[in-house]
């Protein structure tokens, strides 16, 4: 399966010996504050404070979405992976627990909840959308899990395509974790238990 990359991942695994102005690791940590503060990022502005081009800047990291994407892709990896390590279990039970403690983990997200607060529908296209790669890349993270336990015969292959289950799984998440925006309700943990037991069946588990 393709890995999902965005133009600074690219940047970032060039091999290049530090020069004395900026980088595009330096671009990514100072956005990376900027938005764990809760402000609002300027590309425009990010460029003036690390003393290069605009031009410069969208090469390395794409646009404002890609950028935005990266820097959510980088606080929730380490958290989902702690989660995988941390969790017992085999099969269908596995997912579901690993499932059911990240979207807790997320829905409980000061600065996740923030962001979503202050641009709705801007925060679900970086959140939702191919505008970013965040969505792809929890897909693939997702089949990647599914595909393991399939393949150590802890959980039957299901009837449909795994990066199709995948794909449903993390859209029940994102009803759950982005409910304001989408319908209106305040995300709640109990629709993730609901979410939760969807993604049990369609594993082929016992409700």
């Amino acid at each position: 399966m393709a890995v999902t990359h965005s133009p600074l991942q690219r940047e970032l695994q060039k091999t290049r010996k530090r020069s004395s102005g900026a980088t595009p690791e330096d671009a990514f940590y100072k956005a990376r504050r900027i938005w764990l503060k809760g402000e609002r990022l300027h590309l425009a502005d990010l460029a003036e404070e690390l003393g290069i081009g605009r031009a410069t800047l969208f090469r390395w990291v794409g646009n404002k979405d890609l950028l935005l994407g990266d820097i959510l892709w980088s606080l929730y990896l380490p958290i989902r992976n702690s989660i995988v390590a941390s969790t017992s279990g085999t099969g269908v039970d596995f997912i579901v627990e690993v499932y059911r403690r990240i979207n807790i983990e997320l829905i409980t997200a000061k600065p996740l909840q923030e962001f979503v607060k202050q641009d709705p529908e801007h925060a679900l296209r970086v959140l939702t959308s191919s505008a970013s790669t965040m969505h792809g890349r929890v897909v693939e993270v997702n089949t990647v899990m599914i595909q393991d336990q399939i393949d150590k015969g802890y959980l039957e292959r299901p009837p449909m395509r795994v990066e199709s289950l995948s794909y449903f799984m993390v859209r029940l998440a994102e009803s759950c974790l982005y409910s304001d925006v989408i319908l209106g309700r305040k995300p709640n943990i109990e629709e993730v238990e609901e979410a939760c037991l969807a993604v049990r069946i369609l594993l082929g588990g016992k409700p």
